[in-house]
């Protein structure tokens, strides 16, 4: 297999000498990881480009043209030949980051979202009259905002294909998320346009999705657009038959043709006319197209066997891709991927040069810095669009923080650094400060975007900077967060941190008490300042899946760091996804928006609330978590289950979008087979119930040879199997009489090993025989713990002071 790419400008940047440029490079018997590869040797290359012509510090809007030849399988030119009639050259946006100027666009605030949520739909027609579209009946707030399009959007439904059929029209398909700033793009020059809506109207039937309400829909048809164009992203851009069928794929198009890039309006006008008079060849297109859909679905499933060469394989592509400059891997764009960095902690004992814990220290301190980091009200933002950590793209979506506080949360147990401490402890108050619902329970993100352009809300003046503070603070503030008269960033300033001014080079604790006052104060200072800025879009919709690794992260967090109020807070979010999310037949729902929970839940969804009420059980031992995690994963088992130890993303009682779906890899979160995998092994574990240790142990014979081809993506997958090829040190505390056993877990928690699996073997428990608790009863009515190493079980022990010493043995063997 060969890969061939074109590269050359957007119309947003000046065009660079790179234009025309062609790269070839060899790759693996795999589609998107040899791509992403080859997309990334592009990307730097450019910028290289970039920086030398113009001396940016973020680089310019990169377009990548992908023709791949397949040694296996259909070819892209086979699956849907119509595509070179459509348009001369495929472009695909990589870095999603343009100067502000081009970026200034009308999107709707939350202000008006509320108005339109607010607004008494029941008074208006089927179709929405004169002011809105179909979408103005819908909950979510990225349909909502484009209820008042003078497009004749449909939301996705049997209603939209039957007008389809009826009409003898092809349909438009368009997939975005509420907080996406290309997506807002894309709204503001073609949707919100008369000329291209006239079109739309008059030939064609237009459904919008929220692809994070419906990732079934956005995963069926972003492989198409891999399938068909060798990349994809957001908004993703179909045009279908009436039987949901795709013969052409894209992500974002400008309104008209810039230069090679295809523009939408002229894109419509061929389809207009080849639906008339060469209709055939589309049809021929979208059959070859799904029937290569469905070949890769079943490829999915490649058997292999649980061995650690998996796992030193994996440390050799991270070893390769670490950018030992600025931490991280690859090139620009670069994405925290925090689950690979937990990987990385967890597989630190195997690698005895160092460099896996290294590389993912590194990594986590480089973010902290970086502008990447809201260094006020902390939190993580998407990606970075340059090498450095420095200028990210602003928006903030809330499994990123979830994963984050994980990896911060393994970070901290395994160097007991305070700076990955107080990360996740961060981190975990931004949710609690800007994300919770007033019930509990997280809303999905928020958008990059006020004032009309990204990043408004975050950037600053040296002048405010005056404004705000007297001189000596003023200059400790600018030191502090690296604020300049000329900025960092097209004049303004992203802020950093120089986090060693945490660490005073003196001795004298009260120098450095003193420095990190002022640090705080200056921060609280900054923060209430923006505070008083317009705010960016929050998407106040809650997902189920997302919910569950959130309130994971921050069970765990809590119970560590003893951050009562973040434990309490997964407590409150578990209660209300399980009272609000589920129907009254135990069946998980998706999605909750303004009083309303819908959309049967997917594979996604019932692993990752699964895992998080396990990390809830593991936090405070409160036997509901365990059991609600136990019938999730039963009914995950029977809802999602393929008849042959295999799991599908949709269940069996909801709708399916051409297949039902098998995604393994992991892209900004975990895939839920792999989540799956990992709940039903320690959950099997914990329980000692057969079968849920031999269906994790056959999902993963199932797929590792797949993992095989490129382990890096399947971090969540391998780090499942690391666990079940070398599980961790058990400790269970058995309080005595009259006794609560505060200071023994405190001790645990503060000493053991990041893999060490923790019970307290309370009265509660009893009824739910856990292997773990069988015969361990406390010792002449002591405390009593129980600590089994990875190859030995200990005497029982009734001092504190013991149990200390033998944790820190365990953690000194680690090491």
């Amino acid at each position: 297999m060969s890969i061939s790419v074109l590269i050359g400008m957007t119309p947003c940047t000046p065009p660079l000498r790179a234009r025309g440029l062609f790269l070839s490079a060899p790759s693996r018997p795999m589609l998107s990881q040899p791509l992403y590869c080859a997309v990334a040797k592009a990307s730097c290359l450019i910028q290289r480009t970039a920086f030398r012509q113009q001396n940016r510090l973020h680089p310019p809007q990169v377009s990548v043209n992908v023709g791949i030849n397949r040694t296996f399988g259909p070819k892209p030119k086979d699956i849907c030949p119509v595509i070179p009639l459509l348009h001369g050259a495929f472009f695909i946006p990589v870095s999603r980051h343009t100067p502000r100027s081009a970026a200034t666009m009308a999107v709707m605030t939350p202000t008006d979202l509320k108005q339109l949520s607010a607004l008494d739909r029941a008074s208006l027609p089927e179709n929405g009259g004169p002011d809105f579209n179909r979408l103005i009946f819908e909950q979510s707030p990225y349909l909502l905002q484009h209820a008042d399009n003078p497009v004749d959007w449909y939301p996705w439904g049997d209603a939209a294909f039957e007008q389809a059929r009826q009409r003898d029209r092809p349909v438009l398909l368009s997939i975005g998320y509420s907080t996406c700033h290309w997506c807002h793009v894309m709204a503001h020059e073609s949707f919100a346009s008369d000329r291209i809506a006239a079109v739309l109207n008059a030939h064609f039937i237009a459904v919008k999705v929220d692809r994070e309400e419906r990732p079934d829909i956005d995963a069926t048809y972003m492989a198409v657009c891999q399938l068909m164009t060798g990349g994809g992203g957001w908004p993703l851009t179909l045009l279908l038959t009436p039987d949901r069928k795709p013969f052409y794929a894209a992500t974002y198009l400008p309104p008209t043709t810039r230069g090679n890039q295809p523009g939408l309006l002229d894109l419509l006008d061929k389809v207009r006319d080849m639906w008339t008079a060469d209709r055939d060849r589309l049809l021929q297109s979208a059959t070859q197209v799904v029937a290569a859909l469905r070949h890769v679905e079943t490829s999915q499933v490649s058997p292999g066997s649980p061995k650690e060469h998996l796992l030193q394989k994996a440390l050799e592509q991270y070893r390769r891709d670490y950018d030992q400059r600025f931490a991280g891997f690859g090139s620009a764009p670069k994405f925290p991927a925090p689950h690979n960095l937990e990987l990385l902690l967890r597989l630190a004992r195997r690698d005895p040069s160092g460099e896996a814990r290294q590389m993912a220290l590194n990594t986590l301190a480089a973010i902290r810095r970086g502008g990447i980091y809201d260094q006020l009200g902390f939190g993580l933002h998407r990606y970075s669009v340059d090498s450095r950590w420095l200028v990210p793209h602003f928006e903030k979506m809330l499994y990123d923080q979830a994963l984050l506080m994980l990896a911060t949360t393994r970070a901290a147990q395994d160097t007991g650094e305070p700076l990955y401490s107080a990360m996740a402890c961060e981190t975990g108050s931004y949710l609690l400060h800007d994300l919770q619902h007033p019930e509990g329970g997280f809303y999905a993100g928020e958008d990059a975007d006020s004032e009309g352009a990204e990043g408004t809300f975050y950037l600053w003046d040296d002048e405010e900077i005056q404004r705000l503070f007297p001189e000596g603070d003023a200059e400790l503030a600018r030191r502090a967060f690296g604020v300049t008269p000329a900025g960092n960033f097209e004049g303004r300033t992203i802020l950093t941190f120089r986090t060693e001014l945490r660490q005073s080079n003196t001795d004298r604790r009260d120098v450095e008490t003193v420095l990190d006052t002022k640090l705080d104060r200056i921060r609280e200072t900054l923060l209430a300042a923006r505070n008083r800025r317009p705010r960016p879009h929050r998407d106040e919709k809650l997902l189920t899946g997302w919910n569950g690794l959130a309130l994971g992260a921050l069970a765990r967090t809590g119970s560590l760091f003893d951050r009562q109020e973040l434990l309490q807070a997964a407590v409150r979010a578990a209660g209300f996804i399980l009272t609000r999310l589920r129907r009254e037949d135990g069946r998980l729902l998706r999605r909750y928006c303004h009083n309303e929970a819908a959309i049967p839940g997917f594979l996604e969804d019932y692993a990752g609330l699964g895992f998080g009420l396990l990390e809830l059980f593991l936090a405070d031992f409160n036997p509901r978590w365990l059991e609600e995690s136990s019938r999730l994963a039963e009914q995950m088992l029977d809802l999602f289950g393929d008849g042959r130890g295999g799991l599908y993303d949709t269940g069996k009682d909801a709708e399916t979008v051409l297949i039902r779906g098998r995604n393994l890899q992991d892209g900004a979160l975990p895939s839920g087979i792999s989540v799956a995998t990992d709940l039903l092994l320690q959950l099997g574990r914990l329980t000692g119930l057969k079968h849920f240790t031999r269906t994790g142990e056959t999902l993963l014979a199932n797929h590792l040879g797949q993992v095989e081809r490129y382990p890096r993506a399947y971090a969540w997958l391998l780090g499942a199997l690391d666990s079940h090829l070398d599980p961790g040190p058990t400790l269970v505390i058995v309080p005595g009489c009259n006794e609560k056993a505060e200071d023994w877990l405190a001790i645990a928690r503060e000493m053991g090993p990041s893999d060490l699996l923790l019970l307290v073997g309370t009265p509660d428990l009893q009824p739910f025989d856990l292997p773990l608790l069988r015969d361990r009863p406390a010792c002449n009515g002591q405390t009593t713990a129980y600590l089994c190493t990875r190859t030995a079980c200990l005497p029982p022990i009734t001092d504190s002071l013991i149990l200390q010493e033998r944790l820190q043995e365990i953690r000194d063997l680690a090491e």
